[in-house]
């Protein structure tokens, strides 16, 4: 128990705890808490990756739990902000469309070849998290004031993130086929005396 509840892990489960809050500041229309709790959220995804590092603490349970507070973290603030119109809504389309298609693609990908897919993030992939995490945080801060420079810098973010958010999901599908085609064209597994299971299972079959 105390591997799986190590610090790291309990960070990232702040993270997720933290998500209910932030909706609900947002909907009472509190900005100026919703924005520290997502800036402390994002802290604390910074902080469990160094630490699970630096004490070699990393768990199978976090290297899929970080992921999943990360994604639904940002989901939920950009479907919240979308509604809101505080973020554009081909943004959040673009965001959480590219999310969408590359579960269901790693879920596809299991239910044909019956073998999981392992998953490395890419720098594409690094790169739109953290430019969807700064979105955000502009777009509370906008909430908050409006300035005429933060609006340009808003912009410009948000056509980025946008862009290599939907770069990044193209690589992601990319990578899957890849794996796919690679997987369709490997050997078909023999059994003890060397013979082709698969072959044997069609004769067995056929007679």
């Amino acid at each position: 128990m105390l591997t799986v509840l190590n610090l790291p892990n309990f960070l990232t489960l702040l993270r997720i705890v933290a998500i209910p809050f932030f909706l609900i500041l947002l909907e009472d229309l509190r900005y100026g808490e919703a924005l520290a709790v997502f800036v402390a959220a994002g802290i604390t995804d910074g902080l469990d990756g160094a630490i699970a590092r630096l004490t070699h603490t990393k768990t199978t349970l976090g290297a899929y739990l970080d992921p999943a507070a990360d994604k639904l973290l940002l989901l939920s603030a950009f479907i919240a902000l979308g509604f809101m119109h505080a973020v554009p809504r081909w943004l959040a389309v673009v965001v959480i469309s590219r999310d969408v298609v590359i579960v269901l693609g790693y879920f596809l990908l299991f239910m044909l070849t019956q073998r999981t897919m392992q998953v490395h993030p890419s720098v594409f992939g690094k790169l739109s998290t953290f430019l969807q995490l700064t979105a955000v945080a502009l777009a509370l801060v906008s909430l908050q004031r409006s300035d005429p420079a933060l609006e340009s810098i808003r912009g410009i973010v948000f056509y980025v993130a946008g862009g290599i958010t939907a770069v990044s999901g193209l690589q992601y599908m990319y990578r899957g086929l890849a794996w796919f085609q690679g997987e369709s064209q490997a050997p078909a597994p023999v059994d003890g005396a060397g013979r082709d299971r698969t072959a044997n299972r069609e004769q067995h079959h056929r007679a």
